[in-house]
């Protein structure tokens, strides 16, 4: 069974513009005359502020709360040495992310005594797992 199309008001896309239902819709926005754009104030750096290769230096503003450490922060450091472009960058930044998270917890550890006693009983079940396993 076929159905006829043009019996339905408005169908088409092509046709003439006063008869569309989105023409209200389809304007340009306004251009707006004798804007300037000064560049802002550089940012002073304080930390380490990693960049695309791509860029020949850092943007004028950027992101500090939280530098590149440990191990992670070599990581990442090694997958800034690549073209954005490559899978290699993307996918040592994901490595990176999920190693400061194991980061984070050894240094929620070190510094809580509850995180301690978990800690404990989670590495005694993992080794009488381990244990288990073997015999």
């Amino acid at each position: 069974m076929t159905f006829d199309r043009s019996q339905i008001s408005g169908w088409g896309a092509d046709l003439d513009r006063a008869n569309r239902p989105a023409v209200p819709m389809e304007r340009q926005p306004p251009r707006l005359e004798n804007v300037h754009w000064d560049i802002p104030e550089p940012q002073r750096q304080t930390v380490e502020v990693l960049h695309s290769i791509e860029r020949p230096g850092i943007t004028p503003v950027f992101g500090s709360a939280c530098p590149p450490s440990g191990l992670s922060g070599k990581i990442r450091r090694a997958a800034f040495r690549h073209s954005e472009g490559r899978l290699r960058h993307w996918m040592m930044l994901l490595l990176a992310d999920r190693v400061n998270v194991i980061e984070g917890l050894f240094d929620d550890a070190r510094h809580s005594k509850r995180v301690h006693t978990i800690a404990a009983v989670g590495l005694v079940g993992l080794v009488a797992m381990l244990w288990l396993r073997k015999s």
